[in-house]
This record gives structure tokens, C-alpha cells and sequence, in this order.
């Protein structure tokens, strides 16, 4: 009769698990030995350029300046301030970028599933075309090929909504306030607040009762209603939409973009709605048809069965790979560099070549970089959780 030897009987150098731990911790050793002779060149390398690790240089005169600036700014103001002009013209690209590639997204994915062959063909070749060609090129040829070869201010190409393109920006009409916006503005949170009421106290009443109320239109009818009761009040608009005029060689009123943002917005938007138009697409082909046919067998449209039956489910497909481009557009507008635009990784290289500090002009460049995309993360996770589907 045989006995089987007892796990104590292993030698530990058979023994996987033994092994395992001893892998582990030869891997984590190796790991510590490259960090410690990675930073102790870096140190070295500072020290023979009589340069630190801290951040004190950020409190000095930057001394140059800044083309395009979201934010008050002037050359005598610290490197700081300069830091902070690159944060806000990311985030001025970035927000306004995601917001139109979301909405060319779904537009264009809608579209590529669309019954009308000449719809779905425009949509699949913008599509293919787009996604397959370098953001960069895209940038190039949006600034170089259109905006510097479109005509000077003097015979700007005019289009409906007096809106004016040349070689010098995209000049738009503006809103403006007078002297009775300080009192008519409070009138428009009290429509909000009154809509976030009003559109709570009917979700909850809709998931008591099961009686369904138009929502969106109650909510938007109290949004509107204070400040549009209080516009006819007034003796004077609280707003005025002030155009763009043609005065010697330049625009005056309104507002203009400059050709290194439009380029750069443009371009994101475009690529990133690609993208987010094949993500669209999938979410919807992830509903099962069944739902669609249930729906139109209730007699609901064709857009109320997107809005109501097929979006709502799509969602929990959508979402998570949304959220993937969503950071993929803030970290490409780095590439606003290439076309003159100084968004934090251009303003960053600035305060770097002046200074010489690129251990830390770096680390705050990355940081800022990673802070923003865990920010995204959370707000799109949050979103996320509020509508993926709840099993029992």
C-alpha cells in the first residue's frame, strides 16, 4: 500500500506557492533598484545644473505672453498665471469640443443606421474617412489648407445669422447685458429651481402611480416662464444680441474666434464625432429588435421610439466607451501646439524653456493632465451607475 507524501513533505523550492512569493518579491525588488538609480540620476543631472525640485520659480515675472487667453492675463503677471491660462484654454477647447462631438456623434451614428441608402452612405464615408486619418493631419489641414487660405477681413465670406469668416477668425453675434440684466438673471435660477421640482416631483409620482405626465414640456414651460414673465416687465431687454460689424480692416461687437481655436475645435470635434458615431451605432444595434417592434406596435413614431424605448437601453452600452473618448479628446488637444494654439502643454513648454525646470513644469503638466481625466471618470461614472440596468 502507497502513501501519498503530505504537503510538508514539498521541498520550497518545489513549491508554487512558495515560488510565487519569491517571484513577487525579486520583481519588486528589481523595480525599486531601477527607481532608485532613475532618481538618482535625475538628481544628479539638477545638481550639475544648479536646479531644484521645488516649485518657488512659479512665483516669478513670466515675461512673455500669451496669444489667445480664456482668462485675464499679462506678461508682468507669474509663471503661475501663464499655468493656469494653459488649464482654462484646455478646458475651453475641451468642454466645447465635447459637447459638439457628442452631438455630431449621435447624429452621424443615427444616420449610418438610417433606411435612406444616400443618408447612410454621407454618414459611413465621413465616418471611415475620418476615423482612418491622423488627428494631427486633420489639425494641419483645418488651419493651413482652410482657415489661412480663406480671405482678409476686408472681403470675409458672410453667412446667414451675420456670422463672418476670414483669414483672421470666425466672428459670431454675441449676447450682451444692459442695465436691467442685475435684475432679471435671478429670475432664471428661480425657473430652474422651479424645473428641478417640478421634474423630481413627476418621476416620483410616475414611479408610485405608473401614470406617465409630459415631463420635459412642464419642465421647460417653467423654466421659461419667470424670465420670459419678467423680459415683458421690463421696461428695457435685459439682453441685446450684439453683431459683429465691419470697421476698417477689423470686426467690431460680438464675439470672435481666432483661427488656431476654430482650427483646433473643429478638428476634435470632427474626429472625435467619428468615433463616437460608431459608438452610437453599436449601442443602438445592442437593443434587441423585439423592443423596437413592441414599440411601433404601440403606435409610436419613429423618434419617439429613439427617445423613449431604444436610447434609454442603448445608454448602458454607450456610456463606457463614450467616456473613453471623452478623455481621448482632452489629451489630444496637446496637440493644439502644432497650429499655434497655447493650451497647457504649448504654455507649459514655454515656462519650461524659460526656466529650465522640467522635473516639475512636467509633473504639473501631467498632473493637471491625469486630474482632469479623473474628473471625467467620476462624473461619467456617476452617470453610468444612474442608468445601467439593475438585475434582481
Amino acid at each position: 500500500m502507497t502513501t501519498i507524501p503530505s504537503a510538508e513533505a514539498i521541498p520550497f523550492w518545489r513549491d508554487v506557492r512558495i515560488l510565487r512569493i519569491i517571484a513577487q518579491v525579486i520583481f519588486v525588488i528589481v523595480v525599486l533598484v531601477i527607481a532608485w538609480l532613475l532618481v538618482t540620476n535625475m538628481l544628479a543631472g539638477l545638481k550639475r545644473q544648479n536646479l531644484g525640485l521645488g516649485f518657488s520659480f512659479l512665483s516669478q515675472t513670466a515675461g512673455f505672453g500669451i496669444g489667445e487667453s480664456a482668462i485675464p492675463y499679462q506678461p508682468t503677471d507669474t509663471y503661475w498665471q501663464a499655468f493656469l491660462v494653459g488649464i482654462a484654454n484646455t478646458l475651453r477647447a475641451s468642454l466645447i469640443g465635447i459637447v459638439l462631438a457628442t452631438i455630431l456623434g449621435i447624429l452621424a451614428g443615427v444616420a449610418r443606421l438610417s433606411s435612406n441608402w444616400l443618408v447612410s452612405r454621407i454618414a459611413s464615408t465621413y465616418i471611415e474617412i475620418i476615423r482612418n486619418t491622423p488627428l494631427l493631419v486633420q489639425l494641419v489641414f483645418w488651419y493651413t489648407a482652410f482657415f489661412l487660405k480663406l480671405p482678409t477681413n476686408r472681403n470675409a465670406v458672410s453667412l446667414p445669422g451675420s456670422i463672418y469668416l476670414s483669414n483672421r477668425g470666425v466672428f459670431l453675434p454675441w449676447p450682451v447685458g444692459t442695465e436691467s440684466f442685475g435684475n432679471w438673471w435671478p429670475t432664471v435660477g428661480v425657473g430652474l429651481i422651479l424645473a428641478v421640482l417640478a421634474w423630481v416631483a413627476l418621476t416620483r409620482h410616475q414611479l408610485r402611480t405608473g401614470h406617465s405626465f409630459p415631463r420635459e414640456i412642464i419642465a421647460l414651460v417653467l423654466l421659461v416662464a419667470p424670465p420670459a414673465l419678467a423680459w415683458l416687465l421690463l421696461t428695457r431687454p435685459p439682453v441685446l444680441l450684439e453683431l459683429p460689424v465691419q470697421r476698417g480692416l477689423n470686426f467690431r461687437g460680438g464675439v470672435s474666434l481666432t483661427p488656431e481655436f476654430t482650427a483646433l475645435l473643429l478638428g476634435l470635434t470632427v474626429y472625435t464625432g467619428a468615433f463616437i458615431a460608431e459608438i452610437v451605432r453599436a449601442g443602438i444595434l445592442a437593443v434587441p429588435r423585439g423592443q423596437t417592434e413592441a414599440a411601433r406596435a404601440l403606435g409610436l413614431s419613429h423618434l419617439q421610439v429613439l427617445r423613449l424605448v431604444i436610447f434609454p437601453q442603448a445608454l448602458r452600452v454607450i456610456i463606457p466607451p463614450l467616456t473613453s473618448q471623452y478623455l481621448n479628446l482632452t489629451k489630444n488637444s496637446s496637440l493644439a501646439v502644432a497650429i499655434g494654439y497655447p493650451d497647457l502643454f504649448g504654455v507649459a513648454g514655454t515656462i519650461f524653456n524659460q526656466t529650465g525646470q522640467a522635473v516639475p513644469v512636467i509633473t504639473l503638466m501631467m498632473g493637471t493632465y491625469l486630474s482632469l481625466s479623473l474628473i471625467t471618470s467620476l462624473l461619467m461614472n456617476i452617470y453610468n451607475a444612474r442608468v445601467r440596468l439593475v438585475e434582481r
